[in-house]
């Protein structure tokens, strides 16, 4: 997992998933070259399982509170 305040052309071709937290949207959405769900809920819940102080510093940082648990929804 990478966090990055700028997306570059490079990372729009290499990247499985790409999520916006600014405008809570998902730019790309992969699995093993498959189109995966792009609900901002099911993959925020998914990613905070596993990086739950990354995802809520980027709620934080991006002038948002965190929903009551991250883990089963996220604001949108």
């Amino acid at each position: 997992m990478t966090v990055a305040r700028k997306l570059k052309p490079r990372d729009l071709q290499t990247a499985n998933v790409i999520l916006d937290f600014k405008e809570f949207k998902i730019l790309a959405a992969s699995v093993q070259g498959m189109t995966a769900t792009r609900d901002w809920d099911t993959i925020v819940s998914y990613y905070y399982k596993h990086y739950a102080a990354t995802i809520e510093r980027l709620f934080v940082e991006n002038g948002h509170e965190l929903p009551q648990d991250p883990a089963e929804s996220a604001p949108g």
